[in-house]
This record gives structure tokens, C-alpha cells and sequence, in this order.
């Protein structure tokens, strides 16, 4: 059925509030994952902790499932960690590089992956390199697919770039890295919650993702989905007693399942509320969302495309709910200001969250306005009218 953008809002407390361009940023969220966010919060402060915890483990397994059902995949191969590096860095921090392996990222590589990177080069003496970008400015599959050979270690892609709205053809790069017999890691941290991720039809070994973001979950919780027959050939770089079990003086097994991956301490509350965010964009339907997100996204752009000094940095054949753009000589950060005091939310995108990207285009620091299937159209003409206000002052 279609998304009711007047159903969406009475559901989602703080439209009241904002107009809220920051969902890739943390989107603001629906009043059930509120309530069972605090729900338990409640029950914490009114029995304890651990008694609460235990009372919610089937509202906890349910999370386990939900995920599992967007992913199209096995609860088994699901952990639940604090947020999408944490789940990111502890996939790749497993896989065992040694000197000549060959890492292959792309331009528009995430910084904290990057980085993670370059730390484990310096420290196996592996190599990182990039992919080249086609004429939309993505991962250009065929250089991808001529740079495989035997020392490929791992392909590290960014699923959706932090500063724009471009979507990588992930689908593609999966079937390149199946065809090699490559681990295949996706950073899904801006595409989860506003466009289907099937791990079966992406290909990926490993995908990491956050809560807040576009599932509309709390800020602390991520996951992180690792291929059945891939878990036990990954030792993570981080161990306790709930990932392995102390069998022995001199002995310990690690767990059999993605649960490996996990700690023990975790968000209770947070865990809990992103079973209830996935559930609801799942009876949404992602499908839906991602096109209402795309249509969104392209009348702010082509709105923006007629404020005078505006310029959209957006690149891709397909396009998502992020629109980045830059106004000509006026820093990104005092435009985040001035709309923020006009109860506008959007957020800035720093040249150093994507180095590579943003010497190759030299771009700026860019103002980041992400919007979600909440949105409407009327909240986009208020938008650019404000920034047409904040320009002319």
C-alpha cells in the first residue's frame, strides 16, 4: 500500500518540533520505538537490570529475527553490537591479512574504514587500493572486476557514501566478488532502513549497519551480518565470556554463531527499540520507503538547482534520500547555524569524512540534507524558502 505522509507524522512526535533534514544523521523516531525504548528504560528502574533483560528476551530475539527478515538471512548470522564502526571493525579486523594482500576500496570510502585500512596495511603489510569511479562518479564495476587477481584479500565498499546521495552498485560488486571467490564487506550504515538489502541478491560476505540513521532505531545500537560459512573462518579481534566460553585453565571456544561478534554488555532498551524500528519499516514495506525517499530527494534537488550560489554535489545513476550541495562562498557550517535557529535540521559533511572523494572533486564541506519517507513536500518549499532567507541576509 502507499505510505501515508499524514499517518507517518502523527506517528512521529518530533515533526511537531522540526523539519528535520538530518535523517542520515539520526532520523527522528516513530513513537513505537519511543515507547519501547522507555518501556524498558522503565522496567529497569523498576525491577533492575539484569531482571529486566531477562524478561525481554523474547522481544531481544525478536530483534535477532526482524534484522534477519530484512536481510533475508538466518538469525545465526546476526550480531547485535553498539553501533555500525563497532560492527564494521569488528568484521574486518577478523580477516587475517598478511604482506601482498591487496585490500580494494572505493573514492568514496567512509574515514573510519579508510583509516582502519591504512592501519592494518602499515601493520600486515597488505596494500590498499582504489577502485576507479565511472561517469556517474560510482564504483566503475568493470576496473573493479579487471584489478582482481589471487593476492585480493578482501573488497571493502561504502554502500552509500556519507556526503551525497549516490547509491554504489553494490549488487554488481557482489557477483564480481562471488565470481573470484572474494570476501565481500558493505558498509550499509546509510542505505539500512531506506532501500531493501538482500544479502543473497548483494552478494556480500559481511554487512555492517547502524540503528539511528534511516531504520529510525536509537543512537548505540548497530548489527552486523556475517555469511553462515564464512563466521568460523573470522576470529575476532575482541573476545569475552559472552563471545567464547572459558572451557579450561589454558582454554577457551568461541561461539559457533555471529553471536562471536558480540559483547556481553550491550543496550538492553536500544536493542530492544531497533527489533521494534526494523518491524516498522519492515511493515512499511522498503520498497515503498526507498522510493518515496528518491522521489523526496529529487524535488529538493531540483529545487536547490534553482537557488542562485546553490550547487547539488550529488552523483550516481541511482540516487537516495541524501542531497548534498555547497553555496558559493558561504561556509557549510554557518548554513547548518542559521537553519538550525529557524528550527531546521541538517547536518555538514567535512572534506575528511571523505578524503578521497572530496580532493578528486574538490569539493568543499557540504551542507548534508537527508530527508525520509515523513518528509513532505510542503516541509521542502519551507526549507529552500528558509535557505533563500539565509543567503540574502
Amino acid at each position: 500500500m502507499p505510505l501515508d505522509p499524514d499517518r507517518l507524522r502523527a506517528e512521529t512526535p518530533g515533526t511537531d518540533n522540526v523539519l528535520h533534514f538530518n535523517n542520515a544523521g539520526a532520523a527522528l523516531p516513530p513513537q513505537p520505538v519511543l515507547d519501547a525504548q522507555v518501556d524498558h528504560l522503565e522496567r529497569e528502574a523498576a525491577i533492575g537490570g539484569y531482571e529486566a533483560a531477562a524478561e525481554a528476551e523474547p522481544k531481544l530475539q525478536r530483534t535477532y529475527e526482524a534484522i534477519a527478515q530484512m536481510l533475508g538471512c538466518d538469525t545465526d548470522e546476526v550480531a547485535l553490537v553498539e553501533n555500525a564502526t563497532r560492527a564494521w571493525d569488528m568484521a574486518f579486523y577478523a580477516m587475517p591479512f598478511d604482506e601482498g594482500d591487496r585490500i580494494l576500496t572505493s573514492r568514496a570510502a567512509y574515514a573510519s574504514n579508510h583509516i582502519a585500512c591504512l592501519q592494518v596495511a602499515k601493520q600486515s603489510g597488505a596494500t590498499v587500493e582504489v577502485v576507479p569511479h565511472d561517469e556517474h562518479g560510482q564504483v566503475d564495476v568493470g576496473a573493479l572486476r579487471s584489478m582482481m587477481d589471487d593476492r585480493v584479500a578482501l573488497i571493502a565498499l561504502t554502500h552509500v557514501p556519507t556526503n551525497g546521495g549516490l547509491v554504489n552498485p553494490a549488487a554488481e560488486v557482489g557477483a564480481v566478488a562471488q565470481e573470484t571467490d572474494v570476501p565481500y564487506l558493505l558498509d550499509a550504515c546509510q542505505s539500512a532502513g531506506q532501500m531493501p538489502l538482500p544479502v543473497d541478491d548483494l552478494g556480500c560476505t559481511m554487512l555492517s549497519a547502524t540503528g539511528r540513521k534511516y531504520l529510525r532505531g536509537p543512537r548505540g545500537t548497530g548489527f552486523l551480518y556475517v555469511q553462515g560459512d564464512w563466521i568460523e573462518r573470522l576470529e575476532p579481534p575482541l573476545l569475552d565470556l559472552h563471545a567464547a566460553t572459558w572451557t579450561g585453565p589454558d582454554e577457551y571456544e568461541i561461539h559457533s554463531d555471529a553471536r562471536r561478534f558480540e559483547t556481553w554488555e550491550s543496550h538492553v532498551a536500544g536493542q530492544v527499540a531497533l527489533g521494534m524500528a526494523v518491524d516498522y519499516a519492515l511493515d512499511r514495506g522498503l520498497d515503498a520507503i526507498f522510493e518515496r525517499n528518491q522521489h523526496l530527494a529529487r524535488t529538493l534537488r531540483n529545487a536547490l538547482s534553482d537557488v542562485p550560489g546553490a550547487t547539488v554535489r550529488d552523483q550516481g545513476r541511482v540516487r537516495c534520500g541524501i542531497t548534498s550541495f555547497s553555496v558559493e562562498n558561504i561556509e557549510a557550517a554557518n548554513i547548518q547555524v542559521a537553519l538550525r535557529d529557524r528550527d531546521i535540521n541538517v547536518s555538514v559533511s567535512p572534506r575528511t569524512s571523505t578524503r578521497l572523494d572530496a580532493e578528486a572533486r574538490a569539493l568543499p564541506d557540504l551542507v548534508r540534507a537527508s530527508v525520509h519517507y515523513y518528509n513532505t513536500e510542503t516541509e521542502i518549499e519551507r526549507f529552500v524558502s528558509a535557505l533563500r532567507d539565509v543567503l540574502s541576509s
